[in-house]
């Protein structure tokens, strides 16, 4: 998807270049003025498919979130990525719509848009500190807690490691020390080396400990996490409800003045 957002912005930098390089006094004598202004079919159009790929982000996700809306079919955390990327492409659509000029309630608009979309990207940052479920449910602490596995246990009874080695391994996944940083990464592979433990004993006693290492960091900022997250709900959804009246205040002014794009 990022792909696909990337590649639609260089198209249309690509396409329009001449037009939005131009001046903005001198646009009305550019051949292809009336293809991409904002009324013209080209950028009008850009203006409609943006906009409906806002809505029908928004739309499917809060209906799947809280009112379950085709949950059997359509898990939380896949339908979130979609959400992202059909808000993250749409207004950049909307932004070649506007041909880069802003005036008036416009400007409102657009720079409402940009802090929804910023706040977006954070949004997505602390979501996925939260640990969740495949179906895309929030973990509890406990949740959290009872994933983590008896490291002591496994590497004694099954890789037969000493008590040394089993401490030393231990403390790579501790907070405390993730934090001082006393054990490496290169310092665990070496002891596995001095022990002459198979390959993949040494690869798979190396995977479980970074996973013990990443759950005890999300456990740890779990509920930091958790407290941003409902604080950036605070953020995102004012702005969003602001984008949407003016973005239906400039529909019906857009319709009042009789602009049909191509009906």
């Amino acid at each position: 998807m990022v792909i696909i957002t990337i590649a639609v912005t260089v198209y249309l930098i690509y396409t329009g270049y001449s037009y939005y390089h131009t001046a903005l006094e001198e646009r009305f004598y550019h051949p292809r003025h009336d293809w991409f202004k904002p009324s013209g079919a080209f950028g009008h159009g850009l203006g409609i498919v943006g906009t409906l790929m806002i809505l029908f982000g928004v739309s499917i996700y809060i209906a799947r979130k809280r009112y379950n809306f085709l949950s059997k079919y359509l898990r939380l955390k896949y339908l979130l990525e979609f959400h992202i990327f059909l808000c993250a492409l749409g207004p950049i659509l909307i932004l070649f719509h506007t041909a880069f000029k802003f005036g008036g309630i416009v400007s409102i608009a657009f720079w409402s848009m940009v802090a929804v979309v910023l706040s977006g990207v954070i949004g997505r940052f602390i979501y996925i500190q939260i640990p969740r479920s495949i179906e895309g449910r929030e973990l509890s602490l406990n949740e959290v807690k009872e994933m983590k596995t008896d490291l002591s246990k496994v590497l004694n009874e099954k890789f037969k490691l000493d008590h040394f080695a089993v401490q030393l391994f231990i403390s790579f996944t501790k907070e405390e020390e993730i934090a001082k940083n006393r054990v490496s990464l290169f310092r665990l592979r070496k002891e596995l080396k001095n022990r002459k433990l198979p390959k993949g004993e040494r690869k798979s006693i190396l995977t479980m400990v970074k996973n013990e290492r990443s759950l005890s960091r999300k456990i740890t900022r779990l509920q930091t996490m958790q407290k941003l997250f409902k604080y950036w709900h605070v953020v995102h959804l004012p702005f969003a409800l602001i984008m949407l009246v003016i973005l239906i205040v400039h529909v019906a002014v857009t319709l009042a003045f009789g602009y049909k794009w191509i009906f």
